[in-house]
């Protein structure tokens, strides 16, 4: 769409009717939802306004949330302000729109298999899957129920689950030997305090042999956990304990994805 000479002035832009100023913020997050993100320039010519208006238009939506822009990208992206007021969209489904480009991100880096997991009754059940560019076959795990006993994403949400109802749902569903390296309720009741003390868990050959995995919390605006992100790939070239800058980058994802569902920071929680 071509630019107006009105709109290549600042200050004409400043001077447009406030329909059209509600039109222009109506259009800028349409576009940032049909699309993702955009950087201003896009927003601009979309919109047909001088770069300078969508940068004004932009600002003003970041300022009450409801955009954000990400460094990472230099582009903007809808911002967890909407979470907030559109409370009647499922939680589950707005967790799985806005970690799918931090999950697509950490595919590409790693080029292993990336999962984002809910908690579903006794079980870790996958939402979302992403899968770097080298990994040509892999498992798809969306809609698997996991044991939590044995899955590194299983794993963060007893860590972080109240005693009593970690109790109930190990009692209904106790540890299962799916390997000689599944632990034990003894071996997983002495990793979970160091689950919380690190940020993030792992397993080696716990789920299947030769299957390792990294996972990390993903807190709620409640400070709750609401979900896990996990990487995992074969042990032969996947091994958390030799590759300290991938443990960071997956602790680094979920606090991105806590970040972009309202949850408190890091240092905010208790």
């Amino acid at each position: 769409m071509s630019r107006t000479s009105g709109d290549d002035d600042p200050e004409v832009g400043r001077s447009a009717t406030g329909v059209q100023a509600v039109e222009r913020v109506v259009q800028a997050l349409e576009i940032l939802a049909r699309e993702g993100s955009a950087a201003v320039g896009d927003v601009a010519d979309r919109i047909g306004v001088h770069k300078s208006t969508a940068s004004r238009i932009l600002g003003a939506l970041e300022a009450h949330g409801f955009v954000q822009q990400s460094s990472r990208r230099g582009k903007y992206q809808l911002g967890v302000g909407l979470l907030r007021i559109a409370s009647s969209i499922p939680r589950r489904l707005s967790l799985v729109h806005a970690a799918r480009p931090v999950l697509e991100d950490l595919a590409q880096q790693y080029g292993e298999t990336v999962n984002l997991a809910v908690l579903r009754g006794g079980y870790a059940v996958n939402v979302d899957q992403a899968m770097g560019p080298t990994n040509l076959a892999s498992f798809d795990w969306i809609g698997n129920l996991t044991p939590l006993h044995a899955t590194s994403s299983g794993k963060v949400f007893l860590a972080y689950m109240h005693p009593g109802l970690r109790d109930d749902v190990l009692r209904d569903a106790p540890p299962e030997a799916l390997t000689p390296r599944t632990l034990t309720r003894q071996q997983l009741d002495e990793q979970l305090p160091e689950i919380i003390r690190l940020g993030y868990a792992a397993t080696r050959g716990e789920l299947e042999e030769g299957l390792n995995a990294i996972a990390a919390p993903v807190f709620g605006h409640t400070g709750e956990v609401i979900g896990a992100v996990s990487i995992s790939g074969p042990a032969f070239r996947f091994d958390p304990d030799a590759d300290p800058a991938l443990v960071k980058a997956v602790i680094a994802a979920g606090e991105e994805i806590t970040e972009l569902m309202g949850g408190p920071a890091a240092q905010d929680r208790s």
